[in-house]
């Protein structure tokens, strides 16, 4: 690990998954695929929104700013990750590094914080179906996105310029395959512990801003559904947020984690399988999870697939 004394880092050096050549072209090559099957994925699904008509409801439109974020998200981690693994230049700049670093925290507490709206729309539209299309109008929907991204900048803003204020002298190492958090924090040369406490209070918040009212509204749904007299009305009703409740599981599980522990226990092998699942893989299952699982999606692609065959006059 090369020391720098007291020279100011101006460019750190990824070290990457693994160093192994055969390892590396086996991970560029599923790298490449997931991500492939991410951009299509996200991109298909918000142009398959856009272009059908039966699909402009608040439950598609917050569906739309989901597979945004997770185009944005991936695309923020998975080409450098590509280009670390393909070429043997493994180094990113300063600047780089924490506009990564800042990218990545800002798509992903917006997606923390939109995931609790879906919750939410999930929960009128089940326990008050009645007055779902007063309640969620599209101010209050607009209103509720404006507030997803809000909340994402506010947290990337404060973390962020907290830890790019560290002076960084002891190693320009990362041991990491992207610009994370703790492995940046691990390089400064001064007392870190101020600035881990702004990064927890910053992550608790923003995950406590939105779990409360995401776990409100599914036991409040819990409750609803369980009073259905009939199994079919009950399954109905459950199939209708059981594509989004697993994808809270899986997102909320791999971030909980990663982040909400102390720096000490951070583990190389251990954080950089938690971080290749929610930075790389998730972004990819979202649209798989809410189109193959979904009739309104499926039926949505044939009635667009059917217009584009058909003959002009």
């Amino acid at each position: 690990m090369r020391s720098w004394n007291n020279t100011e880092v101006l460019v750190f050096i990824l070290m990457g998954l693994t160093d192994s050549a055969e390892m590396q072209l086996a991970l560029s090559l599923l790298f490449l695929l997931i991500y492939l099957i991410t951009v299509l994925g996200n991109i298909g699904m918000i142009m398959l929104i856009c272009l059908d008509h039966q699909l402009h409801t608040p439950m598609y439109f917050f569906l739309t700013h989901l597979s945004f974020i997770d185009f944005s998200y991936s695309s923020v981690i998975t080409p450098k990750t590509l280009a670390n693994l393909l070429t043997s230049t493994k180094g990113i700049s300063f600047l780089s590094c924490f506009t990564q670093m800042y990218l990545f925290i800002f798509f992903g507490s917006a997606e923390i914080s939109l995931l609790s709206s879906m919750a939410y729309d999930r929960y009128v539209a089940i326990c008050n179906p009645l007055q779902y299309p007063v309640i969620m109008s599209s101010r209050l929907c607009w209103a509720l996105v404006t507030g997803t991204y809000m909340i994402g900048f506010v947290d990337c803003s404060f973390g962020v310029l907290s830890i790019a204020r560290l002076p960084f002298c002891n190693s320009n190492v990362i041991l990491h395959f992207f610009c994370d958090v703790f492995p940046i924090l691990a390089l400064s040369c001064s007392d870190t512990y101020a600035t881990e406490i702004v990064v927890y209070i910053c992550a608790g918040s923003t995950l406590l801003l939105s779990l409360i009212p995401m776990s409100w509204s599914y036991v409040s749904i819990l409750s609803t559904i369980l009073k259905i007299k009939s199994t079919s009305g009950k399954q109905k009703a459950f199939s209708t947020c059981a594509s989004h409740l697993l994808g809270v599981t899986i997102f909320y599980g791999t971030t909980i984690f990663t982040y909400l522990k102390p720096k000490q226990s951070y583990s190389l092998g251990k954080d950089q399988v938690a971080s290749v699942f929610y930075t790389i893989v998730i972004p990819m299952l979202n649209p798989l999870i809410y189109s193959l699982r979904n009739k309104d999606v499926k039926n949505a692609f044939i009635r667009v697939m059917q217009k584009k065959g058909a003959p002009s006059n």
